[in-house]
């Protein structure tokens, strides 16, 4: 069975079944494995954290702010490590801390300093008692506090500190720290989310960058001039920017999307985003009168693979012109892409 881009589109429409199922067979998903990334920490340099968190503050028996911050700009994951036991955002905790010591802290600060945390997690910091220097003190105030205190559990809600390890304080703490519960570990997985996904959001971009590259790959290979938009970006004629125009938005001939999703609700959403698209190459047009634009769908993860609908309206749509990483070799020779073809 050939896909829909290698055949007539009237045969397409008349066995539209058909080729969903071969659309479908060409999906593969990779949700069970991501990309580490810039900044990933490993177990062990976690645990290194935890270590010496446990170690300044007396096996969690003793919270001393100063000593705390002294602890971070030693060993700069620490920071990390206290947040997983917050249970919080970077953006969070920011907010808490502002609320608590009324020390500004920004939400774009609490992430940097997160992420400087990841990216050097053992190189020390130096203190130079600036704004930076506020903030931390305010964040770590603001831990020592919520760690510090029992959780009072109003009716008919849920507390965000009503875990195993902070509902009662610091007496929380002692059993799982006495008793050699493996916490380091469920800190870790804490930090990384429910599973992983706070590491998962973080890499989102570079799933992404995956199809992206393999496009980029194909276009490159074949010698044809593209325009790729950045994100959010106006792009003249466009209420919505398309990942890549060919030649230019001054003159589109074809405009790539590039859409991977694991998620059939936002499967759902991207293909409206590339139907649209598709309406916009005909619109103010006569019936009958050829579009504007070709528009081409690269296409990846198992959430395109839920709803047939959704697939039939993909196909439909760009009149066939629907790709997979397992089919992207034939971009160029089964769209309009080879007429800009140079090598």
């Amino acid at each position: 069975m050939p896909f829909p881009f290698e055949v007539p589109f009237n045969q397409v429409k008349a066995d539209l079944d058909c080729f969903v199922d071969e659309m479908f067979a060409a999906l593969s998903s990779d949700f069970l494995t991501m990309p580490k990334g810039k900044g990933f920490v490993e177990y062990p340099v976690f645990e290194h954290g935890y270590e010496e968190l446990k170690r300044v503050t007396g096996g969690f028996r003793k919270l001393n702010v100063e000593v705390i911050v002294e602890a971070v700009y030693r060993v700069p994951i620490t920071l990390v490590v206290l947040r997983a036991m917050l249970g919080f955002t970077p953006p969070e905790w920011a907010y808490v801390a502002k609320e608590e010591t009324l020390v500004d802290v920004p939400q774009g600060a609490a992430r940097t300093l997160d992420r400087n945390a990841r990216m050097n997690p053992l190189t020390p910091m130096r203190m130079k008692n600036g704004i930076t220097d506020k903030r931390i003190h305010a964040l770590i105030k603001t831990a020592c506090m919520l760690l510090s205190e029992t959780v009072l559990q109003a009716s008919g809600v849920l507390h965000r500190l009503d875990k195993v390890d902070t509902r009662d304080g610091l007496k929380s703490l002692q059993p799982i720290v006495d008793l050699g519960v493996p916490y380091a570990m469920l800190l870790y997985e804490r930090f990384l989310g429910r599973p992983f996904a706070g590491h998962r959001d973080s890499v989102s971009e570079l799933v992404g960058d995956v199809l992206e590259a393999s496009i980029e790959a194909v276009l490159y290979g074949s010698g044809i001039s593209f325009r790729k938009t950045k994100r959010a970006e106006r792009v003249n004629g466009f209420d919505q920017a398309p990942d890549s125009v060919i030649p230019d938005e001054f003159n589109p001939q074809i405009v790539i999307e590039a859409k991977i999703t694991e998620d059939d609700g936002t499967a759902r959403d991207k293909v409206t985003r590339v139907q649209h698209l598709c309406e916009l190459s005909t619109q103010g047009l006569q019936p009958g009168d050829p579009p504007r634009f070709e528009v081409i769908a690269c296409i990846a993860g198992r959430g395109f693979k839920v709803r047939r609908e959704d697939m039939k309206k993909l196909i439909l749509s760009t009149r066939g012109k629907v790709f997979t990483l397992a089919n992207i070799n034939q971009l160029i020779e089964c769209s309009q892409l080879i007429r800009f073809k140079t090598r």
